[in-house]
């Protein structure tokens, strides 16, 4: 499977997003409760997408990084961007009346975090999942 890019607009664009890192996440191998932290993740950062830009995209891709493999989820937007990164980093914040578990929650959900934002040009958040060797 290549990059798959789902367009993000509305909350069923949303639910789109989730099934489609569900399905990948299951089809790399990733266990029930992998797959839920990765589907979670995917509903907050398309959530946010919604919220703050209208509209962006979500994309997911397999990665390979020697001899271990992963999911990687990209969201994209061109709003506002984030005015405040480290306030929005804090556990409890939210400019939404929402719980504030957005991107702290992602960012402890998967394995790799990283947010790019510029004021007037959007922001991207980069998020890696890594599949578990069993032991």
């Amino acid at each position: 499977m290549g990059d798959k890019t789902i367009q993000v607009g509305d909350e069923l664009d949303i639910v789109a997003a989730r099934q489609a890192g569900r399905e990948l996440s299951r089809s790399l191998g990733f266990n029930i409760v992998d797959q839920t932290r990765i589907t979670t993740a995917i509903s907050e950062l398309a959530r946010n997408i919604v919220l703050y830009a209208g509209k962006g995209t979500i994309t997911l891709r397999k990665v390979k990084e020697g001899d271990r493999f992963g999911i990687e989820i990209t969201a994209r937007d061109s709003g506002s961007g984030i005015d405040d990164v480290e306030l929005a980093m804090q556990d409890g914040y939210s400019t939404s009346n929402g719980l504030g578990a957005g991107l702290p929650g992602v960012r402890r959900l998967m394995d790799e975090f990283e947010l790019k934002t510029a004021l007037g040009k959007g922001t991207t958040v980069r998020i890696v999942k890594w599949l578990r060797k069993n032991i």
